[in-house]
């Protein structure tokens, strides 16, 4: 009688069916975490460079990496979110080695200055890790007329690097990670219209930036093979930060109320989209490591296109012109 009286009970009944459906979305979202980066591996004393850090999975490299000892410039666009972020990192770590540095991505000019005054505070440089991104916003272009997405995400972390090579090659052994995406493997480099100034779709322009990405950490490798200066790719995952802010549907009123719940157990926190990155940047196994693909804390395969040398060399040269590197 008992069991068929709670059956009876309506409120109690989808109580309980609520219950067991949060229960297990919880157990599927510890599940969809992926791989843990969780050796004690210590920083003390290295200098490290992370961009787009005040908020998403660079924020949590951010508070790991103090943590650990680490001395870390956060470089950033914007300065007010930058150092709310710095402050919270450094109540928690107490580590008082953690800075805020303007540096927009979208201009060259914030580059080279922030390059600069850098050099100006630091003779050598442990760790730059290529984290800020934008994905699949509206068209709009860069201050030096560079379609955003393929400005950003490649071509900004292209001028910034070699711009830091300098400093990486005086403290080898050092390293470069690049935060790229399991998009890249949709991506294309459209040889004839790059900057989409013929057409934009803006799937297509955030998938070859993130091509881009992948084939820039394969030709950069090979550049500098035997300078003790390594450099891989990653993809963190389908994290739940702000890159989704530009997609309309995201922010929804349905995207809110039915969809996100629907998705919130299969997508990582920061904290967990970090963890490839910290792998990357301190694992001790991949010392010698470079011009490789790694996601959930091991080595992955590249698309197809990502391994076509002759196309990196052309992406490079023309990246080279774009930025005046030469």
């Amino acid at each position: 009688m008992g069991l068929f009286a709670f059956m009876k009970s309506r409120p109690i009944f989808w109580l309980s069916v609520t219950g067991t459906a949060v229960g297990i979305a919880c157990v599927v979202k510890d599940l969809m975490q992926g791989g843990k980066f969780d050796k004690p591996n210590r920083a003390d004393g290295k200098v490290i460079i992370v961009t787009g850090s005040n908020t998403g999975i660079g924020k949590e490299t951010v508070r790991e990496l103090a943590k650990r000892g680490a001395k870390v410039y956060m470089a950033c666009r914007d300065m007010k979110k930058c150092e709310e972020a710095r402050q919270e990192i450094v109540l928690e770590t107490r580590n008082k080695n953690v800075y805020c540095r303007k540096c927009d991505l979208a201009s060259m000019d914030s580059i080279h200055k922030f390059v600069d005054e850098f050099k100006k505070e630091q003779s050598h440089l442990d760790i730059l890790i290529n984290n800020a991104g934008v994905m699949r916003c509206p068209r709009s272009i860069t201050t030096d007329g560079f379609e955003m997405q393929l400005g950003v995400n490649h071509l900004g972390h292209f001028l910034l690097t070699n711009l830091l090579l300098d400093s990486l090659k005086k403290s080898a052994p050092s390293r470069i990670v690049v935060v790229s995406s399991l998009a890249h493997t949709r991506g294309e480099i459209n040889v004839a219209d790059l900057n989409s100034e013929k057409s934009y779709d803006e799937g297509k322009a955030y998938n070859q930036s993130k091509l881009a990405n992948v084939l820039f950490t394969r030709e950069l490798a090979k550049r500098l093979q035997g300078t003790g200066v390594t450099v891989n790719a990653l993809h963190p995952g389908v994290v739940d930060t702000e890159l989704f802010r530009h997609m309309s549907f995201f922010n929804s009123f349905f995207a809110s109320l039915i969809f996100r719940p629907l998705v919130w157990p299969f997508l990582k926190t920061p904290k967990f989209g970090a963890q490839t990155t910290l792998y990357a940047a301190l694992d001790e196994d991949l010392h010698n490591v470079s011009g490789q693909y790694f996601s959930d804390c091991s080595l992955k395969d590249v698309a197809p296109a990502a391994k076509d040398d002759a196309l990196a060399k052309w992406l490079w040269a023309v990246s080279e012109k774009w930025t005046k590197l030469k």
